[in-house]
């Protein structure tokens, strides 16, 4: 039995339904609906993935891991007053409990390499 990508979306829409959490779609054709992270997908596409020829999954992750710590701790975004995301993100105070923030990113880590 698979658990595509399918299954996944389902899970998420009967947790929101569950949880009376309304959910919107992008309409097709109108990306800017969500430009915050179409800006974002494309400054990674353009800076990183066009850029390098990845060797590995390993290799991947650490470029990445290098190109996130760049972008979040180093690079001043004028969207949020010239400060870095890692600033910016300091301001606010936490709504969850310390045991349900992960402070490197909300995935889980990969169980294998």
């Amino acid at each position: 039995m698979g658990y595509g990508s399918e299954f996944t979306s389902n899970a998420i829409l009967a947790f929101a339904d569950k949880a009376r959490i309304n959910w919107h779609y992008i309409a097709p054709g109108k990306p800017m609906q969500n430009g915050f992270i179409e800006s974002f997908n494309g400054r990674l596409r353009d800076e990183l993935l066009n850029e390098t020829l990845f060797s590995s999954l390993a290799q991947a992750r650490e470029k990445l891991a290098c190109w996130r710590g760049d972008y979040n701790t180093s690079r001043p975004h004028s969207g949020i007053g010239w400060r870095t995301p890692a600033a910016f993100a300091a301001t606010f105070r936490s709504r969850r409990a310390p045991t349900l923030h992960c402070m490197e990113s909300s995935a889980p880590k990969p169980v294998a390499y």
